[in-house]
């Protein structure tokens, strides 16, 4: 009976809640800071998976659009001021950009190296937009990394500090059977449970996040060289 029920006894302590409230304030501390971490981790991957599908949509979308229109005037004209998708703003800033030299009427009447300098000009806005574009679709993404390389080792910490704790606990008693042993290193044990499963998903989820930011960068970029080489080819007729 009795051998029954420590059984019972060891099976409940041994339980994941049961776990976390034989911890000692220090682990509980660190086992609750790699809980959060993984649900702010979680937050931010649904987060981002939906934003960039999104954006592939868009960009798909907007590239249909564009390489099919004949005028871009009037497709800046659909679209509006503020188009949604990363690449339909570059293309809105760098239209403003040529439209407020056309409008001034100085577009068609600049020299050589002046018609290159408004080149310039609007390849530097649409890089700047780039940039601001990345930087808010990158948001959330560096924590990924911090928790990726950052949980383990609080894990660890937790449990090196849980079996520090153990020892202490067996020498004190002068009891080295497994019904004493086992409870204080599983809890030690699952502080670093705890670290890798938080520490997992962000990995996989940021290599994956940052490999979709390059494929968008990538993209970008080379819209707006393929855009300032329109520019460059109208102002070009113009002047000839």
């Amino acid at each position: 009976m009795e051998v029954a029920e420590l059984a019972v006894s060891t099976s409940s302590e041994l339980s994941i809640f049961g776990l976390f409230l034989a911890a000692d304030l220090l682990v509980k501390t660190v086992m609750i800071l790699l809980i959060a971490a993984s649900i702010w981790s979680w937050a931010i991957m649904f987060q981002k998976s939906k934003i960039f599908r999104s954006e592939r949509k868009l960009t798909q979308f907007f590239e249909e659009r564009f390489w099919s229109q004949e005028s871009l005037d009037d497709f800046y004209d659909q679209l509006g001021n503020a188009p949604d998708g990363a690449m339909a703003k570059v293309f809105a800033v760098g239209m403003l950009e040529w439209r407020m030299a056309s409008t001034k009427g100085v577009a068609s009447s600049l020299g050589r190296e002046l018609r290159t300098s408004l080149v310039g000009r609007i390849e530097k806005t649409m890089s700047l937009k780039i940039s601001k574009e990345m930087d808010n679709l990158e948001k959330g993404i560096p924590f990924l990394a911090s928790v990726g390389s950052v949980a383990p080792f609080i894990g660890l910490f937790g449990t090196v500090w849980g079996i520090m704790n153990s020892f202490a606990a067996i020498a004190e008693s002068k009891n080295t059977s497994l019904a004493v042993v086992a409870p204080g290193i599983a809890e030690a044990l699952f502080a670093t449970a705890l670290g890798l499963a938080a520490a997992i998903p962000a990995v996989v989820a940021y290599n994956k996040f940052s490999g979709d930011l390059e494929k968008i960068g990538n993209n970008l970029e080379a819209f707006a060289t393929e855009f300032t080489n329109l520019i460059a080819r109208q102002l070009d007729e113009d002047a000839s």
